[in-house]
């Protein structure tokens, strides 16, 4: 059972709006758009072949993710991601993650269990190919599985929304030494706390874990 589902495809059947916001936010985020530099509707509408409508819907979703800001008179501009947000996006996920991993090893389904047994597999088989694409969408789709078996909504979602901020990362990050194994080796933990039906080694797991994000991410 997949529990999970990823897709990185701007052009899926989502709504045009919808669509062109996840692109927008996919380059604000990778720093295909760099903070300070103007948005301009008639620009993006000349690129994606749409019209205004959409535009002005996905410019004010960005808005509200504090990912834009609309400038009286002047018009939209990228905000992006300062160090000190993902620094502190990072303090609150910690918190969050840790309960989620405690409460998902107290409450978690034998169905849940094979899928997360399933997706550890798949990120073995990844490391030892090498293949860092793959083992980032894994490595969410791990994740998404622990927050499903917290039996939490509200957890999940929350969780949920720092993984779009998370999942795109700057690529001297990824390429980094040993980067596959040190990844491997944290879910190791935290699968192995599951096996073992222990919350409290898996919270210690999961903050090593997140420690260990913040160290490659936040430099």
């Amino acid at each position: 059972m997949v529990l999970y589902k990823h897709s990185d495809d701007p052009k899926s059947n989502a709504p045009i709006s919808s669509s062109l916001f996840s692109q927008l936010q996919r380059d604000i985020l990778t720093g295909k758009l760099r903070p300070g530099q103007k948005l301009t509707e008639q620009a993006i509408c000349k690129e994606y072949k749409i019209s205004r409508t959409p535009v002005r819907e996905a410019l004010r979703q960005l808005e509200t993710e504090g990912l834009v800001e609309n400038i009286l008179n002047r018009g939209a501009f990228v905000v992006g991601l300062s160090q000190q947000d993902f620094e502190d996006m990072f303090q609150l996920r910690k918190i969050y993650e840790i309960q989620a991993v405690k409460w998902a090893i107290e409450r978690i389904t034998d169905e849940e269990m094979d899928a997360l047994e399933e997706t550890f597999e798949f990120m073995e088989f990844y490391t030892l190919r090498n293949d860092v694409d793959k083992m980032l969408t894994i490595n969410a789709g791990f994740h998404q599985i622990i927050y499903e078996a917290s039996h939490n909504r509200m957890l999940r979602q929350l969780l949920s929304s720092y993984q779009t901020y998370f999942k795109y990362r700057p690529q001297e990050d990824i390429d980094a030494d040993n980067y596959l194994t040190e990844v491997l080796e944290e879910h190791r933990l935290i699968f192995k706390a599951f096996t073992e039906n222990d919350p409290e080694a898996g919270a210690e797991a999961m903050e090593r874990h997140i420690d260990g994000s913040k160290k490659r991410r936040c430099k």
